[in-house]
Order: C-alpha cells, then sequence, then structure tokens
C-alpha cells in the first residue's frame, strides 16, 4: 500500500512539474495587464499545457520558447512556452513549439507542408487550449506558431532548413474550428482567420482543392505545386532521430498516391473564342438584359470571352459612378468601384453559371468615373477583376471575403497589375 501511493505521489508530482515547465512565470511578462492575465490564469494555461503534451502528434513535438532548434538541442531547451501576447492590437493566447518532421523538398510543396503541420500538431494544440478559454472575454483569439523542416538539395549537396507556420485565429473563429463536425466547418472557420508560412500569406484548404487565395512567392526549394490529401504526404516525409540525424520512414507506411495527369491546357485561340461566344450567345444576352440595372453594362462594346494568363474569361464592360465626395489615388477608386458596385454583381452573375462552363472566370471590367468631376481634373480610371470560378464559387458562399476573391484573381489598373488591398486603399487619401 505504502509502495503504491509512493508511486501515484510521484506520478503526481512528475505530472505537475511537466505542466508548470510549459507554461511562462507571469513574473517573466513585462506588460502589466499580460502579466496579471498570466497570473489569473494560470491554472488554466497549466491544464492547456498537460491537454496539448497529452496529444498524438506524428512526429516528436516540443512546446518552446525559441523555434528553429535542433532536436538535440530543443531537448535541454527552455520549454515555457504558453503565455498571453498581443496581436495586432488583440490579446491572444500565445503558442510556439518545434515539430520535428522533415518534408521532402522534391516531393511536397509549400502548400502541403502547411495543411500538414496544420492538421497534426496546430489543430491538437487548439483543441487542447480553445475549450478552456472560449467564454473568456478577455481572450481575443490564438496565435500558434509552430516550425518544422524541409529537406532539399543546394548545387547537388543535402540541406535542410526551417519553416514556420504561424496561424492565428479570433476567438469565434477558434470556437466554430474546434467544435466543427465537418471539414466543410472547419474550413469555413480557418478562412476567418490569418495563416503565414515564413512569414508570407497563404491559405490553407483542408480537402487539397481550394483556389490559392493568398498570394505568395515561389518556393527556394524549387518545389512544385500539385495538391494532394493532407494523409499523402506523410510518405515524402523523413524523421529526426535523438541525435539531430534524420532517417527515412519504414518501409510499412504507404505510398502516395500517384497524382493525376494535369488539365489539359486552354485553347485560347481566336477560333475557340469564337465558337464560345456562338455557344454562349443567348445566355450573354439574358444577362446583359437582366443585370444592365445594377451593372451599367456600357453600350459600345460587347460582353465577350478574351484570353488572359492561359485561360478564357467572359468579360463584362460596365461603367462605375462613384459620389462627388470620392477622391484620392487610383487604388482607392478601385478598391471603392469594387465595394461598391461590382462586389454586388458577382452573386446575380454567377447564378447564370451553375454548371460547369467551358471557361475559367469572369472579369469585371470597369471604367470609374466621380460624379461632378471634369474629365481634364479627375479623369476616368479602367480597371478589370480577373476572377477564377473557384474563388467566385468560395465568394459565393460566403467561405471567402472579397479581400481573398481579389487575393485569388488579378486586378489591373489602367492596363497595368496591381496589389489591391481594400482595408489600406480605402483609408487612404492620396496615396
Amino acid at each position: 500500500m505504502f509502495r503504491n501511493s509512493v508511486s501515484w505521489l510521484a506520478l503526481m508530482l512528475l505530472a505537475t512539474s511537466t505542466s508548470l515547465a510549459q507554461v511562462v512565470s507571469p513574473a517573466e511578462i513585462k506588460d502589466p495587464e499580460l502579466r496579471s492575465l498570466q497570473q489569473q490564469y494560470l491554472d488554466d494555461l497549466r491544464s492547456a499545457g498537460q491537454d496539448i503534451l497529452s496529444s498524438h502528434f506524428d512526429y516528436p513535438f516540443y512546446l518552446s520558447r525559441k523555434l528553429d532548434l535542433d532536436e538535440a538541442e530543443q531537448q535541454h531547451a527552455d520549454q515555457h512556452s504558453i503565455r498571453f501576447d498581443h496581436y495586432n492590437g488583440r490579446t491572444v493566447l500565445a503558442i510556439t513549439g518545434n515539430y520535428y518532421a522533415a518534408y521532402s523538398a522534391e516531393k511536397v510543396n509549400e502548400d502541403q507542408r502547411a495543411r500538414s503541420t496544420f492538421l497534426n500538431v496546430v489543430l491538437p494544440i487548439l483543441k487542447g487550449a480553445v475549450p478552456r478559454f472560449q467564454a473568456n472575454r478577455e481572450i481575443q483569439g490564438y496565435a500558434v506558431e509552430v516550425s518544422h523542416h524541409i529537406m532539399g538539395k543546394v548545387m547537388s549537396v543535402s540541406m535542410e532548413r526551417p519553416e514556420n507556420l504561424m496561424v492565428f485565429l479570433p476567438q469565434n473563429a477558434a470556437i466554430k474550428l474546434v467544435a466543427a463536425k465537418d471539414e466543410t466547418a472547419q474550413q469555413a472557420a480557418l478562412l476567418e482567420g490569418q495563416v503565414f508560412l515564413n512569414a508570407a500569406p497563404i491559405t490553407i484548404w483542408l480537402n487539397g482543392e481550394g483556389p490559392r487565395l493568398a498570394g505568395t512567392t515561389p518556393a527556394e526549394d524549387g518545389s512544385t505545386h500539385r495538391q494532394g490529401s493532407a494523409e499523402s504526404v506523410g510518405a515524402d516525409i523523413v524523421q529526426g532521430s535523438n541525435a539531430g540525424g534524420r532517417s527515412p520512414l519504414p518501409a510499412s507506411v504507404s505510398p502516395k498516391p500517384v497524382s493525376p495527369p494535369p488539365a489539359p491546357v486552354r485553347d485560347t485561340s481566336p477560333q475557340a473564342l469564337s465558337a464560345l461566344q456562338n455557344t454562349n450567345q443567348e445566355l450573354i444576352a439574358k444577362v446583359v438584359k437582366d443585370l444592365d440595372p445594377q451593372a451599367h453594362f456600357v453600350a459600345y462594346a460587347a460582353q465577350s470571352f478574351v484570353a488572359f494568363r492561359q485561360g478564357i474569361y467572359l468579360e463584362l464592360s460596365m461603367n462605375t459612378s462613384l459620389p462627388e465626395s470620392a477622391s484620392g489615388s487610383r487604388y482607392k477608386l478601385a478598391a471603392m468601384a469594387f465595394d461598391d458596385h461590382l462586389a454586388h454583381l458577382v452573386r446575380p452573375a454567377l447564378a447564370y453559371f451553375k454548371e460547369d462552363p467551358q471557361f475559367d472566370g469572369i472579369s469585371f471590367s470597369t471604367t470609374v468615373h466621380v460624379a461632378g468631376k471634369a474629365a481634364t481634373s479627375n479623369p476616368s480610371e479602367a480597371v478589370e477583376f480577373f476572377f477564377p470560378f473557384s474563388a467566385l464559387r468560395c465568394y459565393e458562399k460566403y467561405d471567402c471575403t472579397g479581400q481573398q476573391l481579389i487575393d485569388a484573381g488579378t486586378v489591373l489598373i489602367n492596363g497595368e497589375r496591381v496589389a489591391l488591398d481594400l482595408q489600406i486603399a480605402e483609408g487612404s487619401s492620396n496615396r
């Protein structure tokens, strides 16, 4: 009896010391407000730490004060990670850690790496933390940053480098995510947050088939962008040993499914455009007739199909009139044209193309006029928004914001491609 009691006490002390090791001490936090929260909810933070570490991870995972540590170094490094912090003016629960899976740069692209680490690490962390703070009005969100590794070659020399995934979710979105019963609900919640891979914004699509909504630069490792499920990524990961080296996964791991052949290249020849125009002429005429009161289609230009960036788009040409009070740069006028006019046409226009069309998207092309301003003092701006159907459908179902729709497409102002941030553009005066 005594021996059993001692064993039980030893286990309790070990669990307590482990949970303490994961939580930043309130005395280390300089901000008085955050320090007070850390002290007030210390027990909840410790419990969250226990829940996180009790989760199953495919590869070694450590809560850590520092990212990008070698595994051998991590075992002796500071693992105090869970703390309250500020992110974009919000009070958030922040958690950082190192995940010792290394993805093959040749076989796993950045979208797949982000999705795999999110599903295998970030989501279990959120499931361990959110339930304990979801009713706390002082906590406005969650920021989780996890480092994983990439294996590749530079000038025929094998190299390994870290890559950091950061996920921010507002409180309501985090609650919806962990409570979601299906992938669709999870995806909708995830789109309410922000995701960064090595500080570059990206969008994680859980089914691997959504549009690439956030503009990112090509991966430096030279990987190609291929779609694949999170499960299929596992066969292209190598796991770190305790000595910090890497060894292949055992042969029992199922091989990665063969990717489907790439879609055929779209025929954008004049003959193909003409044939598409003839096939859809009656439907286009109905669109123009029904939507003209709100779209203000131009009378001098036919609504026609155009080739753009290896795709075909139905170009809808119209006029946008902004109030006399509108002023500012071409970026601000373009942003106002989208918010006040074009965004309201997306869902009505898509209603005419429920079947799978034989083209790639819609181009909303408009000439922006400011009421009461002479052309010489305030010339009109020609703005074109090229949106692929995948992004338009996402916006139609309220799964994507207007900004995400813009990021998924291409914007031209007076024939020049631009990056358009609605919030920044409309918040400026004369930029």
